[in-house]
């Protein structure tokens, strides 16, 4: 068994989408970034391959490559589940937080949850989302921002 742990930030801007666990949730600001800035799945992306101590998201889609600029996160989670599997690892389970005042997240969660499981190759069973506030602090708090933290265990 081993376990990673993954964290992304993406500040908050106009003209952008907000795009959280490959669901677009109406917003009037968006995450700006050099992929949809899907701060979820990049934080579980970064737990993954932690794992499996195979770096981090940046070494294996770096956001200078114009190959990954608009890319879908899925499609990123999609070939992480992929390299994972040629390296001899199977998912255990997954537990992520959101962290953002708003908007609120509840009901997209289940939607969130099926997508990730979608792109892993799991079930529901193996994926856990969470959403938080930080009572109005830090950057989140303010609205600056949106960060996600993520934890997950594989075995080989």
């Amino acid at each position: 068994m081993r376990v990673g742990f993954g964290y992304d930030v993406h500040r908050l801007t106009e003209g952008r989408p907000l795009v959280l666990g490959g669901v677009t949730v109406p917003n009037k600001l968006g995450l700006l970034g050099h992929s949809d800035a899907d701060v979820l799945i990049h934080a579980v992306i970064d737990a993954l391959l932690g794992a499996a101590a195979l770096g981090d998201i940046g070494a294996h889609y770096p956001p200078t490559d114009n190959a990954y600029k608009d890319i879908s996160s899925i499609t990123l989670l999609e070939r992480t589940a992929k390299t994972l599997k040629d390296s001899g690892y199977e998912l255990s389970n997954i537990d992520a937080t959101i962290v953002c005042e708003s908007p609120k997240l509840s009901s997209y969660i289940p939607t969130m949850v099926d997508n990730l499981a979608k792109a892993l190759g799991a079930t529901q069973g193996h994926i856990n989302i969470k959403a938080t506030t930080t009572e109005g602090l830090g950057f989140a708090g303010t609205g600056e921002g949106i960060a996600a933290h993520a934890v997950a265990l594989i075995t080989k």
